[in-house]
């Protein structure tokens, strides 16, 4: 196999991939061995027909099936052999082939590179989550307000499903707590990203930018018709949603493709949880001082 790599921009590059002997000789024969066993050729029970009847009725049926089977064959080949991070399916030009040659082109997404550095050891300010009685009482009060209540005691309790107003207040300040512990957690995470993003610029892969958008305004569609608005509405809003959304849809791709960099760098496997598996890892390799 000859591969030849010529990078286009950032994100894209074209590779010419030619495979001539024993490759291409050998998959001809596996298709004719193929379609041989069902061929339905005049004077001839299936599967005994001699070889130059089924070139003459088959030539061209072996040589369409033999493409569909080489080509993804010999592109996943060269590109294990060019070490390509692909992103995206290729676009496949130029095929030519003949009983022992074959020859095309790919266009390629690759992921950008990335000089990734300094994501070790970022410092982290955190607070102590804390719930006081005030936030309780307002919260209650809050609740009792809304549900027109006279008085707060076991019986307005009991009507949210506590025994008393003791065990309220302990299941109120439980949520505040979590609810509070949640938004530190997500401003530290922010901050990290934050961190690590700063100051890296590259282009972003379009075919993957394009699915991300896809991805969040068919999730955007969803929770608009959830909420009731009609469909005819929704896809009125389609161009203004779009522009909603790209600005984010990019920013998170940016932040995968860095994560997915780190990923690499530590041998961290990649899969569906990369972006959690990454986030514990830096997490833990961050400087963590007490906010006063």
């Amino acid at each position: 196999m000859k591969t030849e790599v010529k990078k286009l921009d950032g994100t894209k590059c074209e590779i010419n991939i030619a495979v001539v002997g024993e490759q291409v000789k050998n998959k001809f024969e596996e298709v004719f061995a193929q379609i041989a066993k069902e061929a339905k050729v005049p004077g001839f029970r299936p599967g005994k027909a001699p070889r130059d009847m089924l070139e003459k009725h088959y030539a061209a049926a072996v040589h369409e099936q033999v493409i569909k089977e080489l080509v993804p064959d010999v592109y996943n080949q060269a590109i294990a052999l060019e070490k390509l991070d692909v992103i995206e399916l290729p676009q496949i030009t130029e095929v030519k082939l003949d009983r022992s040659n074959l020859s095309f082109k790919a266009v390629v997404e690759i992921t950008p590179e990335i000089a990734v550095k300094n994501y070790k050891g970022i410092k982290i300010n955190f607070k102590t989550v804390s719930v006081s009685p005030d936030e309780v009482k307002r919260q209650i009060d809050s609740i009792k307000e809304s549900r027109k209540a006279e008085s707060l005691d076991d019986k307005f309790s009991r009507s949210l499903g506590y025994p008393n107003l003791t065990e309220l207040e302990k299941a109120i300040e439980r949520q505040i707590f979590i609810s509070k512990e949640n938004q530190e957690r997500a401003r530290i995470e922010n901050g990290l990203i934050e961190g690590i993003t700063r100051g890296l610029e590259f282009k972003l892969p379009q075919g993957l930018v394009d699915r991300q958008i896809q991805d969040m305004l068919r999730q955007t569609k969803i929770d608009l018709a959830m909420k009731g608005l009609p469909r005819d509405k929704i896809d009125e809003q389609e161009k203004l949603l779009l522009d909603g959304i790209t600005p984010d849809a990019k920013k998170q791709v940016k932040i995968y493709l860095i994560l997915s960099q780190i990923a690499k760098k530590e041998n961290i496997s990649i899969d569906d949880h990369l972006p959690r598996k990454v986030m514990e890892f830096l997490l833990k390799e961050a400087d963590w001082q007490l906010e006063k």
